[in-house]
This record gives C-alpha cells, structure tokens and sequence, in this order.
C-alpha cells in the first residue's frame, strides 16, 4: 500500500472579485512508504498547494488524497507539517523544551498512555540530541539561529511520532553552510526513523541531492511535468554527488523543464 496516494486532485480558489483561479490541476502520484520525495517547479505552480491538500489543512475541488488507504479530511495524526517560516512552527513565548512539549502531549494522547511529565525532560533532551541541539533547552527561539530554529522544528516534528513529514521549503531562509548541514542532518533523520518525506522546495541541486524521486510541476498551476527518479547512489556527499555525472545530467534536464516556459520564475 502506498503511504500517500493523490488520485486526481486539483484546487480552484474563488477570489474577492468572483473570479476562479486554477491553484493546481488534477495531478496523481502514488508515494511509498519509506521513500524521500521532493516537488520543484517555479513560483505559482502548485507545490504548496499541493503540499496543504496532502496535510489536509486545505480540501481539494477535485480528487481525493489517501493516507495509508484512509480518505484524507481533516490533518491525519501520522502527518506532521515543518513550515518555511519560523513563526509558523515555533510558539515565540514558549521556551525549546515547552515547544517540544506539544508533540510528546500529542504523542502520548494517540498512544491513549498517560503523560508523565517527569520523564519528558529526557525525552526532549534526546531529541535535541538528535538534531545537534544539546543543552538549549532553556532557550527561547529569538535566541536562536533561523537554522537552529529548524532543528528545533523537526525535533519537535520527530517527538510526536509520526510517519510522514512534510515540509515546504523549510531551508530558504538560512545561509548555504547551515543548508548543507540541514539537508544531511534531515536525511539522517530519514534514515533513522524510516519516515517519508514530502519535500518542496525551489533550489533544483537540493531536491537532486536529498530524493528518491523529484516532481517538476508545470507553470500556472497545470500539473506534473515530469517524474524523475534519482538514481545517485546512496549515501551521498555534499561534494561528490554533486559531482556526480548522473546528478549533473539530471540536474541539466530538470532545469531545463524548469526554465523552457518563458514566464518568470
């Protein structure tokens, strides 16, 4: 069975003026449980969009999403949604350890076990651990990089559980070093916890280097322009796989898709 199945599924948007406006044509993709699938396309296209219908914080006008052969309708409890912006991931007057309260509470309630509040501190110090985050828990996310602030995003993601982590453009706003280090510390998260991930993003080489699989989606909203699988070998380096032969070559053909329509970007 696959973990994510988008049969069809399309949104029209209705603006002040009674307009209609294509959000995203009817697309279907099938996603595998386990696998790292990132959707690329320029600004307009559909991919978070597409993204928040998969997360069930948006209905589609058309189609239907699947979670583990469940309908999608409201956010499913498997589902975890990490945000470009900070502000939308992160509760500021809350402390790191607070923020990372929630998903062990959440947690705890699907697991129908009783919280202990006196065992949550270990918990959020391991998954702190995890994401290179040792010992800030104390802190308040003003205090921290847009990088760290991450961390402590999918940290808190990771302590809820869940099975399917979708992110839209969660690195866009940091400096290129704290990327590179985001984008294997978020594969060795993958690995670990055997999650799938839905991945958006705007920067070609990043989609290339993390995925199993890349969607292009077409400009003004029309739908997949191509599937392409990865087939660079893992693991992967930050230098030698963007070296690669394979990935340059991939690389070539999905800017191409990208850049063939004349529209800005």
């Amino acid at each position: 069975m696959s973990a994510v199945r988008i049969r069809g599924v399309g949104k029209r948007y209705t603006t002040a003026t009674g307009e209609t406006v294509t959000g995203l044509s009817p697309v279907s993709l099938s996603i595998e449980p386990g696998s790292f699938i990132s959707i690329v396309g320029r600004s307009g296209c559909g991919k978070s969009t597409l993204l928040r219908l998969v997360a069930g914080l948006e209905q589609p006008t058309a189609g239907a999403v699947e979670i583990d052969g469940a309908p999608v309708a409201a956010p499913p409890d498997s589902v975890r949604y990490v945000f470009q912006n900070y502000a939308e991931s992160l509760l500021p007057w809350k402390t790191v350890r607070e923020n990372i309260r929630f998903g062990l509470r959440h947690a705890y309630a699907l697991e129908g076990r009783e919280a202990d509040p006196r065992q949550w501190d270990a918990v959020i110090e391991e998954k702190l651990a995890e994401v290179g985050l040792h010992g800030i828990s104390g802190r308040y996310p003003a205090e921290l990089s847009g990088g760290m602030q991450q961390r402590v995003a999918i940290a808190r993601a990771l302590a809820s559980r869940p099975r399917i982590l979708l992110l839209d453009e969660p690195f866009s706003a940091v400096d290129a070093l704290s990327r590179a280090k985001l984008q294997d510390l978020l594969l060795d998260v993958w690995r670990s916890h055997g999650l799938t991930i839905l991945f958006v993003t705007h920067d070609i080489d990043e989609a290339l280097y993390l995925s199993d699989r890349v969607i292009v989606l077409a400009p003004g909203g029309k739908g997949i322009e191509e599937d392409a699988p990865v087939t660079v070998s893992r693991p992967r380096d930050q230098i030698e796989t963007r070296a690669h032969e394979t990935y340059l070559n991939l690389r070539g053909e999905i800017l191409h898709r990208v850049l063939q329509e004349g529209a800005p970007a």
